[in-house]
Order: structure tokens, then C-alpha cells, then sequence
């Protein structure tokens, strides 16, 4: 049930705030129906998983370590790999959000000497890092910790669709639901991944993202 808690789209970390680059997609007409949107949810989901989701699997076996070294390696290498300014802003905001709400809610004493350390400047505090390190506290598995963040991608970005196009909820929890099929496939794959491997090609979705820099009318901060 806490793990549920700490997965809830309702999580106070600011999701709601951002669109994972959708915003941008619906206005440039790539994204304008429930095909093409389950396309884009599904790359957002693969992308994440072989980008943030080998530092949150890095960051749960470091925490479970209590390793602040290694949870740092990982912060550095999650930001290293935004190219695009709103989303290095989307997962230090929501990382640094996660880690408050859960100091004031369980005790995790690892992720308040990492959330120490984001205050004092010395780890930037990502999104990925900070949900590892929390379930690994809450004594659930890494599997878990990946699934959570995976469905948070998906729901993030379908919660932003229905507010961006004629998609009504009976159409977006379809695709959560197909979506939500490929994460136990996604994580098999990159279990032994190691930070190095760390990758994210969709040139497409860098393009969108720097278009909604520029944006001039916006619903979301992504």
C-alpha cells in the first residue's frame, strides 16, 4: 500500500506541471490522434526506461549499499544526458519534490542525508535517483522501483493528453494499459545494464522539446 502511495499520479512532486514534450508534439501536428499518441507514449516509456531507468536501478542497489558515492555517479550521469533545459528542470524539480514529501512522511534516513546533499549543491537531486533510493528504503525491489517509474512516464503524458487533445479517459487508459505490457520486457533487458549504456536517441523529441522552449503559448513547463 505505501508503495502504491509513492506511485499514485496524485503524488504532490509536480508532474502535473509537464507534458514529456507532448505539448509540443499536438501543436506541430505529430501527435493528433489515439494512434499517433500511443506511439509517442510508448518511445517516451522506452526512452526513459533505457535512460532513467538504469540510474534508478543504479541508485536502488547504491542505496541499498548506502553508497552516497555511487548515488551521486548516478544524479551526474541522469543530467548529463538532458539535452533540453525544461526537462533537466522537469527531473530535478520532481526528484527534489519526492524527496521533501517522503522526509515529512517515512523515515528514510538515506534519502534525507541525499536530499542533505542536493541542498548543499552536491548532487543535482534528479527525479530517478530519488525514487530508487526512496523504494529501496521502503524495502521493495528494484523491479518495483522500475515499474513505478515507468507508469509515472505513461501517465504523466496521458494526463497532459486529455487536457491537449480530443482523447476522452476510457481511450487514454487503453494505452496505459497496452503500454504498461512492455515494462517487464523493458526491465529484463536492462538489468545488467551498466551506466555506460546509458542511452536516449529520439532526435524527434529533442526537436520538440527545443521548439517548446520557444513557445510562446504553453500549458506546461515540457
Amino acid at each position: 500500500m505505501r508503495l502504491l502511495q509513492f506511485g499514485d499520479s496524485l503524488l504532490p512532486v509536480g508532474s502535473f506541471s509537464f507534458s514529456n514534450g507532448l505539448e509540443a508534439a499536438v501543436q506541430e501536428g505529430v501527435v493528433a490522434d489515439a494512434t499517433t499518441l500511443t506511439e509517442f507514449v510508448r518511445t517516451a516509456t522506452r526512452r526513459g526506461a533505457t535512460s532513467d531507468g538504469i540510474a534508478l536501478l543504479h541508485a536502488h542497489r547504491a542505496a541499498r549499499a548506502a553508497d552516497l558515492e555511487q548515488l551521486a555517479v548516478a544524479d551526474h550521469a541522469v543530467l548529463d544526458r538532458k539535452l533540453g533545459e525544461e526537462l533537466r528542470t522537469m527531473t530535478i524539480r520532481m526528484g527534489r519534490k519526492l524527496a521533501e514529501v517522503a522526509e515529512t512522511t517515512v523515515r528514510a534516513p538515506l534519502l534525507g542525508r541525499w536530499l542533505s546533499q542536493v541542498r548543499e549543491g552536491l548532487t543535482p537531486g534528479t527525479y530517478p535517483v530519488g525514487l530508487g533510493v526512496l523504494v529501496a528504503e521502503l524495502g521493495s525491489p528494484e523491479e518495483d522501483a522500475f515499474a513505478i517509474h515507468q507508469y509515472g512516464i505513461a501517465m504523466t503524458t496521458l494526463s497532459a493528453a486529455l487536457r491537449l487533445m480530443r482523447i476522452d479517459h476510457r481511450q487514454a487508459q487503453a494505452i496505459l494499459y497496452a503500454v504498461n505490457g512492455a515494462v517487464d520486457g523493458d526491465y529484463a533487458g536492462l538489468r545488467d545494464a551498466g551506466l555506460a549504456d546509458m542511452a536516449s536517441f529520439a532526435p524527434m523529441a529533442d526537436i520538440l522539446a527545443a521548439i517548446h522552449v520557444r513557445s510562446r503559448v504553453r500549458l506546461f513547463m515540457s
